[in-house]
């Protein structure tokens, strides 16, 4: 078998966890990580915001990423769960690392 030739989420779901191990993250930059079109990431990234699972701050001509941890977890299988309950963990390790890092 081919490693990481399957994922075991969709391309939502791993922009998503992208966003919360990365935040402040932009679309250049999960281009970059991720073996997606700038096209569809930006798609993908509209998906999340329309849902209101993504919070984006405008800096100049950029959109920086954040999670909204309140934003509702869409899935058919795990219905009336918040992000928080799904991320929270990814979160506070990308925020550990900041912190280490400065």
């Amino acid at each position: 078998m081919e490693r990481n030739a399957w994922y075991l989420v969709s391309s939502h779901g791993a922009i998503l966890f992208f966003i919360a191990a990365n935040p402040e993250c932009t679309v250049s930059e999960i281009v970059s990580a991720m073996v997606l079109t700038n096209r569809t990431v930006w798609g993908l990234v509209g998906d999340l915001r329309g849902a209101g699972m993504l919070r984006v701050k405008r800096a100049g001509r950029r959109h920086h990423y954040t999670v909204n941890l309140d934003g509702p977890f869409l899935h058919p299988t795990i219905s009336g769960l918040s992000l928080r309950s799904i991320l929270s963990q990814i979160v506070r390790q990308a925020e550990r690392r900041r912190r280490a890092a400065s």
